[in-house]
């Protein structure tokens, strides 16, 4: 297939059961599935605003296993932006991010210029290993974006993908396609170029 210029590829990175799956699919079908049903790797696209004009947003929703390090090294060589999820219920789930994170690193050199949103997932269970200060303190440390999310009670997954675009220097992206600017949107383009650690 050839290489088009105007997707934008988001890779979502962590181990299995963190709910990789569930934000993905949250956020492109508004849906959410209670059942756990392993993924391999698939793609989602979904279309949004780029430089003024329309592209695609293509997800990628990777493995949780080590199983497939070749297509774990082409997802980060082909990606422009990366999610990685960890479970707030799981500790080791944080743990397992630190080979994936070096990865990147290694593959795409100067890792400053790319998009990185480090996710904790679960928010809303009560069987919590992790505080979301340990999740700030691992993306202060990576020099990356941190937030929250439940892709069960659907919070912040659309803030979420749009933080993430937001953080792209290179474009302009928005997941808005109708030219009609959200208020937080238009707030958001007047701060673009600060940085803010959510």
């Amino acid at each position: 297939m050839p290489e088009q210029s105007n997707d934008y590829r988001v890779v979502v990175f962590g181990a299995a059961g963190v709910g990789k799956s569930s934000l993905v699919l949250r956020f492109v079908r508004g849906t959410f599935r209670e059942t756990y049903i392993p993924t391999i790797e698939d793609t989602y696209r979904q279309v949004i605003n780029c430089d003024k004009s329309i592209c695609t947003l293509q997800i990628t929703d990777t493995t949780g296993s080590h199983q497939f390090p070749a297509m774990q090294r082409l997802s980060i060589s082909k990606g422009h932006a990366f999610i990685l999820v960890y479970s707030v219920t799981n500790r080791q789930s944080m743990e397992d991010l630190h080979p994936i994170f070096d990865q990147i690193c290694q593959i795409k050199g100067d890792i400053q210029k790319i998009p990185i949103m480090l996710v904790g997932n679960k928010s809303d269970d009560t069987q919590r290993e992790l505080e979301a200060s340990e999740g700030q303190a691992l993306a202060s440390k990576w020099k990356c974006a941190f937030m929250e999310t439940s892709a069960k009670m659907n919070y912040n997954v659309q803030e979420l993908f749009q933080e993430l675009l937001n953080l792209e220097q290179r474009r302009t992206i928005s997941l808005q396609v109708d030219g009609k600017k959200s208020k937080q949107q238009k707030k958001k383009d007047k701060l673009q170029g600060k940085c803010s650690v959510m």
